[in-house]
């Protein structure tokens, strides 16, 4: 069989058939988890927990899209409001089950999460906030808990 010479039109065309073929091949939430800690896996989802630090929160903000959920944590504080970490986080589905719980390595935590309605409680010192979230599938969701100033965070 003869080799066949590709014009430049046809280049082009098997170019752009091999991007379209990678682009569709990719999840719709395929993390890119470059500059952040390893995910850690609990059960059928993943997630990954920090942002202290300049770097490390820029790695998280431009990560944050390419997870379902995002949970940030902060503390009201004069002048500026301050990131937590720390935070316990436990999730439940509508049946109420736990599907996830751990404690925040920093004031970002993202999380893959299948289509569904949950029960997010964060609690800080003692302090416990409560949101519910409903996950869409191909959707990204940002749930932030903002807790009160105290008397120790100025």
């Amino acid at each position: 069989m003869k080799p066949v010479a590709m014009n430049r039109a046809g280049r082009i065309w098997v170019a752009t058939a091999a991007v379209v073929a990678v682009a569709f091949a990719t999840p719709a939430f395929s993390a890119d988890t470059s500059g952040l800690p390893a995910e850690v896996t609990q059960g059928s989802l993943r997630y990954v927990s920090g942002g202290v630090g300049e770097q490390s929160a820029a790695a998280f903000k431009q990560a944050a899209a390419t997870y379902p959920l995002e949970l940030l944590f902060a503390q009201k504080s004069a002048p500026n409001d301050v990131y937590l970490a720390s935070v316990k986080v436990t999730v439940r589905d509508r049946a109420g089950k736990v599907v996830l719980e751990a404690v925040s390595e920093g004031p970002y935590l993202l999380a893959t999460m299948p289509p569904g309605k949950y029960q997010i409680d964060a609690d800080h010192d003692g302090v416990s906030k409560r949101q519910a979230v409903e996950i869409v599938s191909g959707k990204h969701r940002r749930v932030v808990f903002v807790w009160a100033e105290t008397a120790g965070v100025k």
